[in-house]
């Protein structure tokens, strides 16, 4: 009997990292971390943007919490893409990270094919993107993510203590969260809109000398009265070949036209500011050379206790501050005068009120109500709700 022994050697296991799952990990995770913060950055905004969603489907009880809703779309983009780059959760994130990314595709979808939102707000005010163009993105991104989630049980974390990991997850919940609130009650830290801190608003609202205007072409259907042939040809190449001068060809129908270049873009197009008989005085309240307190409210009914305390705060500041100092201060807002005599009685405002359509208000302070400080035009300062200063603060920094 043979004592010769059999075994089977070791198979050695390859440490190789797999690069395609890195790449996809670090394309995903920063994408992710960069759009969440971008829009937690002004979540009232993209508020805005996810109530023009509630319309298309018919989700309008939303609205209310829209704000509220961006925060925590925006924090779950932000936690979801840091934990991917640490290798935490890995089955919860992919899985996350699927789900997130077919809803998005279907939304940018739908938005494109039946082009219900025109700008998707996938990046905020900061980058604009067509719907398509969304969709293109989210379909890259849809790759990158399955490539993730079929490889998700080669994620490792880069640190090996559970104690650290679960440190790090608390605070990257912390950090997402904590994010959007601060926007949310101190004002976006970075302002896209044309609004923002030292901006010339006249400037904003016309269009430079010699700036480049729109192109259009315009496109003949054409007849020949001998022959019946058709064709089409735009108007540059009617006069260039002279085309009008043969009798035989007539235009039928009416020309189509079509915008083939764009031309200057006025950045402030629609506002104006009215009394309530329709009176414009948009260029009065804005090129006021004196102090100029602009408090804006988009709907005056949306109030809260919190809201009604807060104008009434701002109110009695702007009074006191007028009794001593050369200044104007309006109530700027879309809501009806009715609402507004109501709100008048019960504050004795001494704010003008003048009118404005919604949408510049929603752009000139990411709060209701807000306050913006306009002198000869200049943004000097934007306020919202919670943090107008007391009449001491604004004597001794402007007033003084």
């Amino acid at each position: 009997m043979s004592n010769t022994s059999y075994y089977t050697p070791l198979q050695k296991t390859s440490n190789k990292p797999d690069i395609l799952l890195w790449i996809s990990r670090v394309f995903v995770g920063l994408l992710f971390i960069f759009s969440g913060l971008i829009k937690a950055n002004d979540p009232m905004g993209f508020g805005y943007k996810l109530q023009e969603y509630f319309h298309v489907f018919n989700l309008t009880f939303l609205n209310d919490y829209s704000a509220w809703i961006a925060i925590v779309i925006c924090a779950l983009e932000i936690i979801l893409g840091i934990l991917l780059l640490l290798g935490i959760a890995r089955k919860s994130v992919a899985g996350g990270l699927l789900l997130l990314i077919i809803f998005f595709t279907f939304l940018t979808f739908y938005s494109a094919f039946f082009n219900v939102v025109t700008s998707c707000g996938c990046f905020g005010d900061a980058i604009p993107l067509t719907p398509w163009q969304s969709f293109i993105k989210d379909l890259i991104l849809l790759v990158f993510i399955g490539i993730i989630f079929v490889k998700r049980n080669k994620i490792t974390p880069l640190f090996k203590s559970s104690f650290a990991n679960n440190v790090l997850t608390l605070f990257t919940f912390i950090f997402a969260f904590g994010a959007g609130i601060y926007t949310y009650k101190y004002l976006p830290i970075l302002d896209f809109l044309p609004y923002k801190v030292g901006n010339n608003l006249p400037s904003l609202m016309k269009v430079p000398e010699g700036a480049p205007q729109d192109e259009f072409e315009h496109i003949y259907n054409l007849k020949n009265k001998q022959t019946g042939e058709t064709k089409k040809v735009t108007d540059k190449e009617y006069m260039s070949q002279k085309i009008w001068e043969d009798e035989n060809w007539e235009i039928v129908g009416e020309p189509l036209t079509k915008l083939i270049r764009k031309g200057y873009q006025v950045a402030i197009p629609d506002l104006m500011i009215t009394d309530n008989e329709g009176q414009d005085f948009t260029q009065e309240i804005v090129e006021n050379p004196h102090y100029n307190f602009v408090v804006t409210s988009v709907d005056v009914t949306k109030f809260s206790p919190t809201d009604f305390l807060a104008l009434d705060k701002i109110n009695q500041t702007i009074k006191s501050l007028s009794e001593e100092y050369n200044i104007r201060a309006v109530l700027l807002t879309a809501s009806a005068s009715s609402d507004v005599d109501y709100l008048n009685d019960q504050l004795d405002l001494v704010l003008e009120t003048f009118y404005a359509d919604a949408v510049p208000l929603k752009s000139m302070v990411r709060s209701n109500p807000g306050v913006m400080l306009l002198q000869n035009g200049i943004v000097i300062e934007k306020w919202s709700k919670d943090i107008f200063p007391s009449k001491e603060e604004l004597i001794n920094t402007y007033l003084k």
